[in-house]
């Protein structure tokens, strides 16, 4: 299968990460502390995090933040990621639309997360922290994490969605072969994890509850600081490595996107992407690129969430972050691309989305295995279930340009590989996999009763 690969050299690694809070007219509503209702302040938020990581999700001002050179070092073991000519799929799908994807399964731990786990493990490691906690969906963030742990020399903890932990071993495996500790969730090791699981003994976890368990034992485990793997501005902003890398090779390619697609879980890899274009449609040069975030018909907070301000995590730890939310409390469904299993979008994102600068959609989770499948025969690459996402919002915008004759420009994040996922696959094979609607009486009962600040 040979394809037009456009390469970059070390040189073109990414000297700063891109702000894009900089640019934005109407900047999001700042994080709120649970308490005091007052907007939070850098001493606020760094008792949790690092303090860099804590200035940074606080920075409505500077454009370019500056990459630590440890940092860029460990980025060139894989950096810079390639780009692709999706030339099969095209020829398949018959259309005239040029598909293009930025392929971040390349990375040690096969997806774009270690771009951000690197750098807030160095941020710790820089303050002396020794023990750091987090939590994960798929396993991806978590796996991203305990290598970058084990490299600067942190203690780590992860909390495990347990679907996730029961649905994919391997990437268990993958952490604690890292040297992680790795800990289903809810879990009976904190008093988050207790009360839910005396609520509701078989409840098979959400984000939501793994970030409470993960945000408590940081809170109260000497120079221990929580590291987290989405949602944040911090995160959204150390992903911009890749959108910078991307604009470079389309360049090279001798074309400019149209559209901008990636899954969206809580917004770590469409911002990578899409972040470094939207500036130059944020500054006017080009008003006409869309950007599309391809989120599960089972989690749809962009498409159906309601704006309004919520916690970050189930057992209400978190500051309360301005977005669009399915509410804290939601209990998405058990599929298998647990990475998006997420109750919000993210203060950023959503502030954008409210602007009409991006869109979303929602895709079921039969249509995202159809589209993996037929990506994988296309092109020679298994795709994570998340990446699947945005793969099936690629063709469908390809086949859209196949009925109006119009020539466009795709671009999407392969944000992971999905070599780890194939029991899920198995069972697509098997025809054991099934969609799942949310009905309107589900958002109405997790958002009824948040607090109505805006």
């Amino acid at each position: 299968m040979k394809r037009k690969k456009f390469l970059l050299n070390e040189k073109d690694i990414p000297q700063a990460w891109y702000n894009v809070i900089s640019d934005m007219k109407h900047k999001p509503s700042p994080l709120i502390h649970p308490s005091t209702k007052q907007p939070l302040e850098v001493e606020d938020l760094s008792p949790l995090f690092s303090k860099a990581a804590s200035e940074q999700e606080l920075n409505t001002t500077e454009r370019w933040i500056e990459i630590p050179d440890e940092v860029r070092d460990m980025y060139r073991i894989w950096r810079p990621t390639p780009l692709v000519r999706a030339e099969g799929l095209e020829k398949f799908l018959d259309t005239p639309a040029h598909i293009y994807f930025k392929n971040e399964s390349v990375s040690p731990v096969g997806s774009h997360k270690l771009n951000s786990a690197i750098a807030q493990a160095y941020y710790c490691k820089k303050e002396g922290v020794t023990n750091i906690t987090t939590e994960t969906g798929a396993g991806q963030w978590g796996a991203a994490l305990s290598l970058a742990a084990k490299h600067f020399g942190l203690e780590l903890a992860v909390y495990m969605v347990k679907i996730s932990y029961n649905q994919k071993p391997y990437r268990r495996s993958i952490m604690q072969t890292y040297g992680a500790e790795v800990i289903s969730s809810p879990s009976m090791s904190t008093k988050a994890g207790r009360k839910i699981i005396t609520d509701n003994p078989t409840y098979q976890g959400s984000l939501g509850t793994a970030i409470s368990e993960a945000v408590e034992l940081a809170m109260s485990t000497p120079n221990c600081k929580y590291v987290l793997g989405s949602v944040l501005n911090h995160v959204a902003l150390h992903q911009t490595v890749i959108g910078l890398e991307a604009e470079k090779q389309m360049e090279m390619a001798g074309e400019y996107p149209d559209v901008v697609i990636a899954c969206f879980g809580g917004g770590s890899n469409f911002s990578g992407i899409a972040f470094p274009f939207l500036r130059h449609k944020l500054n006017g040069e080009r008003p006409e690129t869309r950007f599309v975030a391809a989120e599960p018909a089972s989690c749809p907070k962009l498409t159906r969430g309601v704006f309004q301000y919520d916690f970050g995590d189930e057992a209400g730890y978190t500051p309360l972050i301005p977005m669009y939310t399915l509410g804290h409390n939601f209990c998405p469904a058990n599929i298998h691309a647990g990475g998006l299993r997420y109750h919000g979008g993210g203060a950023i994102i959503s502030q954008l989305k409210r602007d009409d600068y991006i869109e979303a959609v929602d895709i079921q989770q039969l249509d995202t295995f159809k589209a993996a499948t037929l990506f994988a025969r296309c092109e020679g690459i298994i795709p994570a279930p998340e990446s699947s996402h945005a793969i099936a919002a690629a063709i469908d915008e390809a086949l859209k340009c196949k009925v109006t004759g119009e020539k466009k420009t795709i671009l999407f994040n392969l944000s992971g590989h999905g070599l780890i996922d194939m029991t899920a696959y198995d069972r697509y094979f098997a025809n054991d996999l099934t969609n799942y609607e949310v009905t309107p009486e589900d958002i109405a009962k997790t958002t009824k009763d948040l607090e109505k600040i805006l």
